[in-house]
Order: structure tokens, then sequence, then C-alpha cells
């Protein structure tokens, strides 16, 4: 190395200048002149060369012994694209999840997305920090990816969430597979800079995040994510879904598939949650980043309730309640900001008025709400949590219909 600055700070930030180099040319006898590479070196890259179009040779013949079927599907995962049928599965799985409308936690229901997902889109690469049980990120077909046989489809990372996530943008540069892994929203933050990478080199990898908040009850603050949702949806060119239910929970799935130039999170409920989407529908309303999922009778009406995630259920009985005092409302959920951003602004003005009252929910950091209510109020968490049971975490940070509605009141004239 350099004899004057190996072992300095000053050589990781400058260069080494004229004479250092050198002196570091003679320590290491090197005598070609800048950007000459020798000949010795060259034969041996040109001697690869001829090895690599032999491997290449080769796979090209095995390639063409394959029936055809088979063919085109190495074809279509080599181009990155997702199976002719997919829009068809996908509607025949929500199909299934609006006759089973039981409560349900969305790692559950994730699970059970991937249950179905995973049979037909064998591309398709997961894997957990250690946490696979509670992650709930592996189907019941997908093999261990080992050492000594690479025959699967699913990786056991350990406890290294941000190995697992550099491994995973390295995997989606294949452009011939699509990596997700899960661990704990609240280890997002091990996760960031592999995140901000993906977001940046426009890369489709999906994190499932789940224990998404303080429903994850007695494991305390040191479990319980705060800042961790606006924190992620303040990176570029990042998707992060927060879905309300099973329906929301595989729309988000099938928008993070979809999504070839930007990374995809799913932060998602240890807690039950019921069904909020009871009206069956086609369509992927996700997509549209917000949504009116409970509408006013009331034409003109002028009081919104914006929720994501678990907090859609509150908001949804808040509604309920406020109705049964003669004062009408309008649910918004919510499961995308970034997707609802990039609506045009005569659809968010169809969403949320354009001079209406408007009030937030969400058990998280209330910074960054304030951009859909200068007019209003946001409910949420400013500190870190508690534990106990998460029925009583939610109480304690007024994040109950009965508080909610006694500010609503105060406040909406």
């Amino acid at each position: 190395g350099s004899p004057n600055k190996s072992n300095t700070a000053s050589v990781h930030g400058s260069p080494l200048g004229g004479a250092e180099i050198e002196l570091v040319r003679k320590k290491l006898k090197w005598s070609s002149v800048p950007f000459e590479v020798p000949e010795n070196i060259l034969k041996e890259w040109r001697k690869l060369i001829i090895s690599g179009k032999k491997y290449e040779e080769n796979w090209k013949k095995n390639f063409d012994k394959l029936e055809k079927n088979k063919k085109e599907e190495l074809l279509r995962i080599k181009s990155g694209n997702l199976p002719k049928n997919f829009n068809e599965k996908i509607a025949q799985i929500k199909d299934k999840f609006f006759e089973n409308s039981k409560p349900i936690a969305t790692r559950k229901s994730s699970e059970a997305c991937l249950e179905a997902i995973t049979t037909f889109i064998p591309e398709l690469i997961g894997g957990s920090a250690d946490l696979t049980g509670s992650n709930n990120t592996k189907s019941s077909s997908q093999k261990i990816i080992k050492a000594n046989n690479f025959n699967g489809t699913y990786i056991h990372y350990g406890i290294r969430e941000h190995g697992m996530c550099g491994v995973m943008n390295g995997l989606a540069l294949d452009q011939s597979t699509i990596p997700y892994g899960g661990t704990f929203l609240i280890f997002s933050d091990y996760c960031k800079p592999s995140i901000r990478l993906a977001a940046l080199m426009k890369q489709r990898v999906i994190y499932v995040l789940t224990h998404d908040s303080i429903g994850l009850g007695e494991d305390g603050p040191t479990h319980q994510p705060i800042e961790q949702l606006f924190s992620l949806r303040s990176i570029p060119n990042l998707n992060v879904f927060r879905p309300a239910d099973s329906i929301e929970t595989l729309e988000a799935w099938e928008l993070a598939l979809k999504s070839n130039s930007s990374p995809s999170v799913l932060a998602l409920t240890r807690q039950d949650l019921p069904m909020v989407r009871k009206k069956e529908s086609k369509e992927n309303l996700t997509q549209y980043g917000g949504y009116i999922l409970s509408d006013s009778e009331k034409e003109n009406c002028n009081l919104i309730i914006i929720a994501t995630g678990s907090e859609v259920e509150i908001a949804l009985d808040v509604q309920k309640k406020l109705h049964e005092q003669n004062i009408e409302s309008k649910v918004i959920s919510m499961p995308c900001l970034e997707l609802f951003e990039k609506q045009s602004k005569e659809y968010k003005n169809k969403i949320l008025g354009k001079n209406s009252f408007r009030v937030t929910i969400e058990a998280g950091v209330t910074m960054g709400w304030e951009k859909y209510t200068s007019n209003g109020i946001s409910f949420g968490i400013n500190s870190f949590g508690k534990s106990a049971p998460y029925k009583q975490i939610y109480k304690h940070f007024g994040l109950t219909s009965e508080n909610i509605i006694s500010e609503i009141k105060k406040n909406y004239k």
C-alpha cells in the first residue's frame, strides 16, 4: 500500500497525489504506464472469455433440448414479466378472500397470498431474518436453499437484516428473480441502506415488515415502531403499503409484484383485523393509494376521516357513532400515500374534498400527516410505546373511537 498514507484517515477521502503514487508503484514493483493493462494479465482475462463462450454454448444446447412450453417459461422469467394468467390468478385468490371474511392479522393474510402466489411464480425467492414463523413468509411449497443445495426458493438469512436486504438487491439486479424478505417493521432501520439503494437502482424488491405498530402489545417500546413508517415514506421511489385487511393485503402484493422499477414495503399487523372491504370488487382499489371506503349519506359531506392499516377499523367505528349523533362523515382508506400522491388533482379533490375538515388516524408519528390536516386533527403517537395488552395501549394514546369522537366534536364546526 501507500508508504506514507496507509493506516491514516486522510487516505479515505483524498487522493494520494503524484509523489505518493510513485512511491506506491515502486513498492509494488509496478512498471506499466497508467491505464495500460499488462499483456500477461490480458491473456488471463481472454482465457475467461473463451471458457465463458463454452459455458454459454453448453447452456444454449441444453435450452434447445427443452420442450416449447419450458422454453417460453424460461424466457418469460428472464424478461422479468409475470405469468400471462397472473391477473386471473389474483382474481381467484380475491374471490376466496371475500368468501372467508373472518378477522385475521394482515401478516397471516400475506401468508395466504404467498401460499397461492408461490405456486405459479417460480422466480419468487423468499426469506426472513430468523423470523419466518413470525413474519409468515414461507409457503408450504417452498424448499430451503442450503449451502450444498440451491434447489429451493427460500433462504434462512439468520439475524442479519442488513445482509438479507443486500442479498435481495443482488438477486433483483439479475432481473430473473423477484426477491422478498421479512423482518419486524422496527428492524427496518437495519435494512435502510439497502432499501434506499433498491429505490435508487429502481429494483423490484419486496420487504415484508410485520408487527407494524403498538398493536404488537407486550413486547413493548423496543419493538413497537413509531417513526418507521414515515421514515420509509421519505425514501424516493419506495412504495409503502399498510393494508387494512386481507383484500388490501392481496392488492398490495399484486402491485408490488407488478412494480418493475420500484421496491415495495408491506407493513403488516400482528393482531387480527376485521374485513373492511365487504363489497366485492375486481378492481384493485389500492392502486389509487387512497379511496372512499365508506361514503356519507350526505351529498356534500365536509368531514373526512383518513386511516391506514389497523386504524381503518377505528375510523369506521367513529363514522358509525357520529352518524348516530347526526354527524355525517366519509372514511378514506389510504394504504399507500406514495400512490395517492401520483393521482390527478381531480381525483385527490374528489376523495379529500377541497375545503373539508380532515382527521387522520395512524398508530405512529403524526409528522407527515399535516399535509392533509392543515384544517383538521391528526391522531397518532409522538412518543415511544408501552408494554401492555394492545387494546390498553391504544386507549392510553387516545386511539379509541370515544376519544376521537370527543376531539372531533370539540373542533369540527
